[in-house]
């Protein structure tokens, strides 16, 4: 009986380490069509993009909770700055820039302006 059972728990072992190897080799193929999945240049992209986000939620979340621009001071946001600058004036965005910058001013005074005026129904 001790060479059947030997057989059998051989046989078994045999058995367990072929399906090891098959679900192994389904990893392998698996992970390889991801691998090519992600080398796509619309992957690539989505990718880079979702990385800048969360970096600038990184760096600008303390600044959009409440109290943030408390905190804020001229050596903090002196390096976001000049970055900005620069990149504005490599690339001869200044004209638009100040466009911009006029635009989101005069949203802004509007903004407060609606906000401290008092409703009209009260």
């Amino acid at each position: 009986m001790s060479k059947q059972e030997d057989a059998a728990a051989l046989a078994a072992e045999k058995q367990r380490l072929i399906r090891e190897g098959e679900l192994y080799r389904i990893k392998v193929v698996h992970s390889k069509a991801l691998v090519v999945q992600a080398l796509h240049p619309d992957a690539l992209l989505h990718g880079a993009v979702d990385h800048a986000v969360g970096l600038a939620q990184a760096r600008l979340g303390g600044l959009l909770q409440p109290g943030g621009l408390s905190g804020l001071n001229f050596k903090s946001l002196m390096p976001y700055a000049l970055t900005v600058g620069s990149f504005i004036a490599r690339k001869r965005l200044i004209k638009p820039a100040l466009a911009l910058a006029v635009v989101a001013g005069a949203g802004v005074a509007w903004l407060l302006r609606r906000k401290s005026a008092p409703l009209q129904g009260e």
